[in-house]
């Protein structure tokens, strides 16, 4: 069993590790990732590297380490304040950081399976990969986000909730570019599309509700 540590010196260390992460995946193609940082509301990134989409990409490998970091923080500091437990356990972080990842990649396992049944691989994969691509973004500003929460403002409900909707409006804009950018290849395949929806992207979300509301 690992020992509780009440101190933010191990949330430190993981936002050093995120920002060192993040910088390696910028010297590894800078230009790329200069076109990464304005994503948002700018399809060029996505118009660019869409095309170029691997099964496994290192770019896209260490923004996701990224991601797992800076969101399991966001996760466990918003339980802590919600518990009211002013103790970090290593050991939960690090089965919040597992869990999250796994429930990432098998999501998009099974995504690539139901396109593959329903014989709409292409627009999955394009839909994959721009979904991947904003949520890694979302990763990158939740380092500054992590940083504020954890060393300037007073934590509080209505701050989480502020953070928590700012991210979802981005994640929001994200998704609404993605449909615009497939609009096409969506009508075409509309309920297959809606089966998908409803199927992988809101069914998941609502059982992990059910599970840590009950």
């Amino acid at each position: 069993m690992l020992r509780e540590i009440v101190s933010n010196e191990l949330f430190t260390v993981l936002l050093v590790i995120g920002l060192a992460v993040v910088a390696i995946a910028k010297l590894t193609d800078p230009k790329r990732f200069n076109d990464f940082i304005f994503v948002i509301g700018n399809s060029k990134y996505l118009k660019i590297y869409t095309k170029d989409q691997k099964f496994f990409d290192k770019f896209d490998a260490l923004l996701f380490g990224n991601l797992i970091i800076t969101s399991s923080i966001f996760t466990y500091i918003s339980f802590q304040y919600i518990t009211d437990n002013k103790g970090i356990s290593i050991n939960t972080l690090f089965k919040l950081a597992i869990g999250i990842g796994a429930f990432i990649l098998i999501k998009v396992l099974i995504e690539r399976l139901i396109a593959s049944l329903f014989e709409i691989d292409k627009l999955i994969d394009d839909y994959i990969f721009q979904k991947i691509s904003y949520k890694n973004y979302l990763g990158i500003l939740l380092l500054p986000v992590n940083a504020l929460l954890l060393y300037s403002f007073q934590l509080s409900l209505p701050l989480i909730y502020v953070m928590i909707i700012i991210l979802l409006i981005v994640n929001g804009i994200g998704l609404i570019t993605s449909f615009k950018t497939h609009q096409s290849l969506i009508k075409q395949h509309f309920f297959y599309f809606i089966l998908y929806l409803c199927a992988l992207e809101i069914a998941p979300y609502v059982i992990l509700y059910k599970v840590f509301m009950t």
